[in-house]
């Protein structure tokens, strides 16, 4: 297959009909490692020593789009002459074919030396996976960056943490721009990455929040994107949303696809913002020496309000509370973590929207005061008010929440949408 062949075999890819976003990625992927493993064959032919091909980043977890780049490692265990002829036997043809690509050649030890000093490409060689060749060498990789992964977790994650907050600041987040970029808006697909990056360090847990499902809809929607314009970008433009719209759902409504990726988007947020937390307050203060992953010391519970305490840095429900028999106590929680400027643990969020009872009505003063105090807590409510709002909480108290959650505003000058709009007032008001 020449290069030419293997690019109409990705556009066969990119028009069959019938095939939904995970299935065409499927297909990318495997006509990508089809042909590459017939490149593969013949650079290895004349090198004396085994080689191993490996796919690194989105190739490696089979998350191609049209425009996608090739992230590809050439793995050897041979002179530097040899390695070189063998990559330009693979490089040439990809590059002819137009895909762009991103390559390396290494040995084991070089890409592992690599991975320790840029978290990058250790993020990359995490979702490592052998497209061709020995795959002892790719293990060899594989196991040894993942070992480091773990040893430095607490030095790597917070830089990887400042890292994240730069690009949040650049780019802004996902779930409230009107033209997001899918990959580095904070909430979008690089996030994703990341979260996963963050459990397999070991260091702490990642919340089981659906977000797994949230990355699948966003890597349907750049898909898309990608087809449509034949271009190899990730922003989502409002001229091509109605286009997108259509393509994915069958429905000319923007808006409606905006309020699905600003969903999608605010579930990975979710998700990272509670970890990044964890990680925090992990690594604050607190020498090697003294550092254990995931080895919890005797859990000292502080009493925050009736029924909430505070434990491993999270508001939580005491032994006692019932949610079942007190109707006040999810927003007595909500009103005592953001007054005490901490996060609702998910686990208790997700517990109080399966067992609270319907608020009564009229709201008794004891409620009423109590949401108050969640409205005047200042810079610290749009974290517990997004975590509350996630599991349906908000919409069971105030059901005319649904209109207006995740509404887009369609003039660029507006910073957020409607309903983030609505809480960001209550901060300045209650300034």
């Amino acid at each position: 297959m020449d290069p030419q062949e293997f690019a109409s075999m990705r556009e066969e890819v990119a028009r069959r009909p019938g095939l939904d976003g995970p299935g065409r990625r499927a297909a990318l992927t495997a006509v990508t490692d089809a042909w590459l493993g017939v490149l593969f064959d013949r650079a290895q032919a004349s090198i004396s020593q085994p080689l191993c091909l490996v796919a690194v980043g989105g190739y490696g977890r089979g998350e191609l789009a049209m425009g996608s780049d090739l992230d590809l490692v050439l793995l050897h265990r041979t002179g530097e002459a040899e390695a070189a002829r063998a990559a330009e036997a693979l490089w040439y043809p990809v590059w002819d074919s137009g895909v762009r690509l991103d390559h390396s050649v290494r040995t084991a030890s070089e890409a592992r030396r690599v991975a320790a000093s840029d978290v990058r490409a250790a993020l990359g060689l995490l979702d490592a996976r052998v497209v061709a060749g020995d795959p002892t060498l790719a293990e060899q990789v594989t196991s040894g960056v993942l070992a480091d992964w773990r040893a430095m977790a607490e030095r790597r994650l917070p830089e990887l943490h400042e890292m994240v907050k730069e690009r949040r600041a650049r780019f802004g987040e996902l779930g409230q721009v009107v033209e997001p970029d899918l990959k580095e808006c904070y909430g979008g697909l690089r996030d994703a990455t990341i979260l996963s990056g963050i459990a397999a360090s070991w260091l702490t847990d990642v919340p089981h929040t659906g977000w797994q499902d949230s990355v699948g809809f966003l890597l349907d929607v750049r898909d898309s994107l990608h087809r449509l314009t034949a271009q190899p970008r990730d922003t989502l433009l409002m001229q091509e949303q109605s286009a997108v719209a259509q393509d994915l759902v069958g429905v000319d409504d923007p808006d409606a696809l905006l309020r699905a990726v600003y969903e999608s988007a605010r579930t990975i947020a979710y998700a990272s913002d509670v970890a990044w937390h964890r990680v925090e307050r992990l690594t604050a203060g607190r020498s090697k020496s003294s550092f254990r992953p995931l080895r919890r010391r005797a859990r000292e519970r502080l009493p925050l309000a009736e029924g909430v305490v505070l434990q491993d840095g999270e508001a939580v429900l005491a032994l006692e509370a019932r949610p079942a028999e007190d109707p006040g106590l999810a927003m007595r929680a909500a009103a005592s973590a953001a007054q005490a400027g901490i996060l609702l643990s998910p686990h208790t969020v997700g517990r109080l929207a399966v067992e609270s009872i319907a608020l009564p009505d009229p709201w008794p003063r004891e409620l009423r005061e109590s949401f108050v105090s969640f409205l005047g807590s200042g810079p610290s409510l749009p974290a517990v008010w997004e975590a509350l709002d996630h599991a349906g909480l908000i919409a069971a108290w105030l059901p005319e929440w649904q209109v207006v959650r995740s509404a887009p505003q369609r003039n660029p000058l507006h910073r957020f949408t409607v309903d983030r709009h609505l809480v960001e007032a209550v901060v300045q008001a209650s300034a």
